[in-house]
C-alpha cells in the first residue's frame, strides 16, 4: 500500500483505513459523518484512500454547538438538557449524518479534546456513534494524553466502531 500521511499522524494503519474504505465499496455501502471535537478528521482520513469517493457521502463539521442542530439535525431540546458533549448527543450527529447525506452509514463523534474541561466534562471523554439501517451504537470512551492524542484516539475509535458493525448489527 501506498504511504498514507495522514494515517500516520493519527496512528491509523493505512492498510487497515485502505481495508475499511475497500469493505465499503464491495459491500456497496456509503459513509457520512457529523463531527465536533474531530473537525473533519475522519472525513479526511476517509479521504485520503484512493477510490474513497466511491463511498464517502461528505460530512459537516458541527464544532460550535447550535451548528449541531442547525446542520446536523440534533434536538435543540436534547442539547438544552443534555449538553453538547453526551452519548445521545453523538446517536443524533450519527443519525443526522446518516439521513442528511443519503449514506448506508452515519458516524458521529463528540467529546473534549482538552486541554480544558468544557461544561463540566473533563478532557479525554469521547461520545461515538455509528448509525446504520438497523439502528445505532455508541460508544463513550476515555483516552488519555494531549490535544492531539484525544482527536486522533477518537478518529481511531470511530473506525472501530464503524468494523464492528460489519459483524454484527446495530441496535437503537
Amino acid at each position: 500500500m501506498a504511504k498514507n500521511p495522514l494515517a500516520d499522524l493519527l496512528g491509523i494503519d493505512a492498510d487497515v483505513l485502505a481495508d475499511l474504505v475497500a469493505t465499503l465499496r464491495e459491500r456497496g455501502e456509503t459513509v457520512a459523518t457529523a463531527e465536533s471535537l474531530t473537525g473533519g478528521l475522519v472525513a479526511a482520513a476517509l479521504t485520503s484512500v484512493p477510490g474513497s469517493s466511491a463511498v464517502v457521502r461528505g460530512g459537516v463539521v458541527v464544532y460550535a454547538t447550535p451548528l449541531k442542530t442547525d446542520l446536523a439535525g440534533v434536538d435543540a431540546a436534547a442539547l438544552a438538557e443534555h449538553g453538547p458533549v453526551h452519548p445521545l448527543i453523538a446517536e443524533q450527529l450519527a443519525k443526522g449524518a446518516r439521513i442528511a447525506c443519503r449514506s448506508s452509514w452515519g458516524i458521529g463523534l463528540t467529546g473534549v479534546a482538552g486541554p480544558d474541561p468544557q461544561e463540566g466534562v473533563e478532557p479525554g471523554v469521547v461520545h461515538l456513534a455509528v448509525s446504520g439501517s438497523a439502528g445505532t451504537t455508541v460508544h463513550t470512551v476515555g483516552i488519555e494524553g494531549n490535544r492531539h492524542q484525544v482527536r486522533a484516539g477518537a478518529v481511531r475509535g470511530a473506525f472501530d466502531l464503524l468494523r464492528a458493525q460489519f459483524d454484527e448489527p446495530a441496535t437503537d
